[in-house]
């Protein structure tokens, strides 16, 4: 038996073959990451719609907006009326971003049922998204956290530029290490995102942080959150599953981006990736044609997308399709 970026390879009597985990996790962000991303206003019927659509395909978490000021995000600036008309499908946790206290008590106020915080691995990036250095940004997510904890909500923290800053480069691996200890043994928190969130990484980088963070977190329950700026994102998807991960970010019809990231483009699709999971025979839970109908509407309404299922179709379909030329002799 040998380990790779490339899986667990078994050798034995019938060759080799890479052993997957039967099931990984996907995590909807497209309501607040992708829409964030929007210079034209989508009207709150429309991110309602497509919130209970999202609901309806079987994933299980859905980021449904971000309680943040209207000045810094003005597309969000309904948040507290989305959140007021969704339908909560049984079994979705609904989640929403938040930049500091007065977001979670919004946050509270809405019943979310959880809340996420972001601290830059950077300060060059934690500066520009937030204007506050990193240290300044985990002293208001400590505060927060017990904020959260009084109040019996769940909190997550995500970590950006953990594997490329557009300002910095490649952060030294004892620096992620050093803010996800703190957030997890002085915090208290449980869930932590790591974020590529410039799509820098490569998978040999992203097996090989990861593969040390769940060595040494693993009470943690790690996010990988990639964008496929360069191409890599769905590669970089699967060094981290290889690696041990078994929750990932995705958001549909691709849409996304960082507003305070220069090039920064849409996060890997949630389509995309749960096409991929479900042809390796990972499952994850998700009606991938009741998915594609929800990314083909969000296209409609949003005007692009950036997504190869879109433009393709599945796999499998490919398949079927070719089958029935030969049954009908059409080859």
């Amino acid at each position: 038996m040998r380990r790779s970026v490339f899986g667990e390879v078994l050798t034995g009597e019938e060759g080799e073959a890479v052993r997957w985990p039967e099931e990984a996790a996907v995590c909807e962000v497209g309501p607040r990451d992708g829409f964030q991303m929007e210079t034209t206003w989508i009207p709150t019927d429309t991110k309602v719609q497509i919130i209970n659509e999202l609901g309806r395909t079987g994933l299980r978490w859905i980021q449904a907006t971000s309680f943040v000021h209207p000045r810094a995000i003005p597309q969000l600036r309904d948040a507290d009326e989305v959140m007021a008309r969704i339908e909560r499908v049984p079994g979705v946790c609904y989640t929403a971003l938040v930049p500091n206290e007065r977001g979670v008590e919004r946050a509270i106020a809405a019943r979310i049922d959880a809340v996420e915080m972001v601290v830059s691995v950077s300060d060059s990036h934690c500066l520009s998204n937030t204007n506050m250095t990193t240290e300044q940004a985990m002293a208001r997510a400590r505060a927060c956290a017990q904020l959260t904890r009084e109040a019996g909500l769940r909190m997550g923290i995500g970590f950006p530029v953990a594997l490329g800053c557009p300002f910095e480069g490649i952060p030294a691996y004892d620096r992620v290490e050093s803010l996800m200890a703190r957030a997890v043994e002085e915090f208290g928190l449980e869930d932590i995102g790591v974020a590529d969130t410039v799509g820098m990484a490569n998978p040999a980088l992203v097996f090989t942080t990861l593969s040390r963070l769940l060595r040494r977190f693993p009470q943690a329950a790690l996010t990988l959150h990639l964008h496929n700026t360069r191409g890599m994102g769905l590669a970089n998807a699967l060094a981290g599953l290889d690696a041990g991960v078994r929750r990932f970010d995705g958001s549909v019809a691709g849409l996304g981006g960082c507003p305070y990231a220069p090039g920064a483009t849409g996060n890997i699709a949630t389509e995309d990736l749960v096409h991929m999971l479900e042809e390796m025979g990972v499952s994850t839970g998700v009606n991938l044609s009741d998915l594609l109908r929800v990314a083909r509407r969000t296209e409609e309404m949003v005007g692009h997308a950036d997504s190869a299922l879109l433009r393709a179709g599945a796999s499998h379909r490919l398949g079927a399709r070719r089958e029935a030329q030969v049954e009908r002799g059409d080859c």
